[in-house]
């Protein structure tokens, strides 16, 4: 390694120079003053140094004790170092221990290349590989990512695959980086180019927001005869539960007949103070102050509990709207949102 300088080092890095250019003996008794978290710090940083010149060594040393270094050849870091100053600080069984952990904790961790990958990328990939492979490569990613993959495979295939992460045990190293070699050389183009997405539902919902009535349901039923869910998604995103702020105080008054009372309270969790002015006035004062209460009295609830009563009165919106029976003021939204 060529021989290491000062300059742009953060404080651990000189800390860890320091213990290099001390020598085992005597940075074997500093760290005997640390806990077991930053003793791995420290020799985390100290097997990324090599060869330690005297100028560092002054410079660090310098800074830290204002002393000088007598010997012209200061030393190195390294594993060998690393093993000597543990073993010294800690104890044989203890320092081999520490320095096993910190070794296998400051390895990339295998197929680190995909963690960021777009999951129906990911899935177009791996889809025509054998689902014990598929396996091996899911269970080195995050939960969220396997999930996306999983759903997006086909249905058999996925089942598989799920079936041999759950019975998945121990694979050794050299099976685990001959896939990922093999992965990372098929993937490396896909996964590198830069792709612009466009379109989708939520795009279309967020155009028709920008159309008149007619023309948000000519557009909906034409995609409903095609394609019944993806119908379903944009109008799930044409109105959220934010947009209640739309109606009209008639059109408010219409929805909370049908709205269930109990929804209501949970419905306005989280909403804006805008949104629950907005409710508060188009009921009595007696109910008005029933809901405060209820609210007031609701404490910590899942965001889901709380999704779920908002979509249900999404839903009774939407089906009055369907009706004529309420006004959603379109233009209201930005375009651009």
């Amino acid at each position: 390694m060529p021989a290491l300088g000062l300059k742009g080092l953060n404080g651990r890095r000189k800390a860890a120079t320091l213990l290099v250019a001390l020598g085992p003996e005597r940075s074997s008794e500093i760290l005997r003053h640390f806990n077991q978290g930053e003793v791995e710090a420290l020799v985390a940083e100290i097997l990324t140094i090599g060869a330690l010149s005297e100028d560092a060594a002054n410079q660090v040393i310098d800074e830290f004790y204002q002393e000088a270094v007598a010997n012209d050849s200061v030393g190195s870091g390294g594993s060998d170092y690393a093993k000597e100053l543990l073993t010294k600080a800690l104890g044989e069984d203890k320092g081999h221990a520490t320095l096993s952990r910190v070794v296998e904790l400051s390895r990339p961790r295998p197929f680190e290349f995909l963690r960021h990958a777009d999951p129906l990328h990911l899935t177009t990939f791996l889809n025509g590989e054998h689902p014990q492979t598929i396996a091996l490569v899911l269970g080195h990613l995050p939960h969220a990512l396997v999930a996306s993959v999983l759903k997006a495979l086909p249905r058999d295939i996925g089942a598989e695959v799920a079936w041999r992460l759950t019975v998945m045990d121990r694979t050794s190293p050299e099976i685990v980086d001959a896939v990922e070699s093999l992965m990372q050389h098929r993937m490396a183009d896909f996964l590198t180019t830069d792709y612009t997405r466009v379109g989708g539902a939520k795009f279309t919902a967020k155009v028709l927001g920008q159309t008149d009535r007619a023309t948000e349901k000519a557009i909906l039923e034409a995609l409903s005869q095609r394609d019944a869910d993806l119908a379903s998604e944009v109008r799930r995103l044409l109105f959220t539960f934010d947009d209640l702020i739309l109606l009209d105080d008639r059109s408010m008054q219409r929805v909370l007949r049908d709205i269930d009372l109990k929804d209501l309270p949970l419905a306005l969790k989280t909403a804006p103070a805008e949104l629950q002015d907005l409710i508060l006035r188009n009921v009595s004062m007696r109910s008005a102050d029933m809901l405060r209460e209820e609210m007031s009295m609701l404490g910590s609830v899942r965001q889901r509990q709380v999704l779920e009563a908002q979509q249900r009165v999404v839903a009774i919106v939407r089906r009055l709207e369907e009706q004529d029976e309420i006004v959603i003021e379109r233009g209201g939204r930005d375009a651009d949102a």
